[in-house]
């Protein structure tokens, strides 16, 4: 089929010197795929706030349209697993980086980075999670192999307020986790609860400046969404075998520690990297947070945009960190 469709379209119009426009593009200068998906809804990620502001280490070559989280219906497909008409979501892999994202209207993208649509979630649900929820449920599902279960006490989740780490507070909870929110944001602390946070921890407390190698022990795991030296006081304070699951970075890659919650206490680090998860777990994870796992309070993680104010306001306001919780853009 051939067809157009609004998108952005992030250009360098001078060295170093990007722009933000609205155009209509054609069907047929997206790239090469086995499947061609209608998009109905994206959300908004840091990494894309990287993209539109043409950070290259995210994506090499501009103009670009970002957006790695994308969910529609299939329009055009070589591929039998997903024939016309299909409700699928996309989310991570090469979308949005180097590849046409999901902030527009159509995507094209290779079959075997589809995942269907699992029954018990709408196309807006499933965007409400999105990589930051995928990142949540990767996270939280090493901690639960590592053995953190419920029974071992209070699970810290650092940057609560931000997409994973609020999705990461409402699976936990769900779950039925002692969740104590770790956030900066006093204001966001009565969403936070109604999210299933049970207790909070300021940003301060979290910034451990004595020198000591190890603190009284407080937490049974840690959600780090944070990094730096925030997930250095979270190693100090993680029960003996306890695990840690670090997916971010936000305020620091450097981390500050020593051996000793390692040899001394046997704390887990436990890597989540949601980008190329392998598709059979990722499969699972989205069944599961279709069903046991889904926040029965999704709805409030969700901010609602459209193009125009993702372009106008929500991609510098990221930036700022002044988003709580999951900006949806509906296309």
């Amino acid at each position: 089929m051939s067809a157009t469709f609004p998108a952005l379209w992030i250009t360098e119009t001078a060295e170093g010197v990007f722009q933000r426009d609205l155009i209509e593009r054609p069907t047929d200068d997206l790239p090469d795929g086995e499947v061609l998906v209608k998009v109905s809804y994206s959300a908004l990620n840091y990494k894309d706030a990287l993209s539109a502001s043409g950070n290259k280490g995210v994506t090499r070559r501009f103009p670009h349209t970002p957006g790695i989280d994308a969910a529609g219906v299939v329009a055009e497909s070589r591929s039998a697993d997903f024939p016309p008409g299909t409700e699928v979501l996309v989310t991570s892999y090469d979308l949005g980086m180097n590849t046409s994202g999901g902030f527009a209207g159509y995507i094209r993208v290779p079959a075997n980075w589809v995942v269907p649509l699992p029954a018990g979630l709408t196309l807006q649900e499933s965007m409400i999670l999105g990589t930051a929820g995928l990142t949540a449920a990767i996270s939280v599902h090493k901690l639960r192999h590592a053995g953190v279960t419920p029974e071992h006490g209070e699970v810290l989740v650092t940057g609560a307020s931000g997409g994973v780490g609020s999705l990461g507070v409402a699976i936990l909870a769900q779950l039925g986790y002692t969740v104590i929110a770790g956030t900066g944001k006093t204001a966001a602390q009565d969403w936070l609860r109604g999210l299933g946070a049970k207790g909070f921890v300021s940003r301060e407390a979290l910034l451990d400046t004595s020198g000591k190698p190890l603190l009284k022990p407080q937490w049974a795991g840690v959600l780090d969404t944070v990094g730096g030296e925030v997930l250095a006081t979270a190693l100090k304070t993680t029960q003996p075998h306890g695990a840690i699951a670090c997916c971010g970075n936000v305020a620091s890659i450097k981390l500050p520690t020593t051996v000793f919650p390692f040899i001394l206490r046997g704390i887990d680090l436990l890597g989540v990297d949601s980008q190329n998860y392998p598709m059979a777990q990722r499969r699972e994870l989205w069944t599961k947070l279709a069903t046991e796992w889904k926040p029965a309070n999704l709805a409030s993680v969700m901010t609602a945009a459209d193009l125009t104010t993702l372009k106008d306001r929500w991609i510098d306001a990221i930036l700022a960190g002044e988003v709580q919780g999951r900006v949806v853009v509906q296309v």
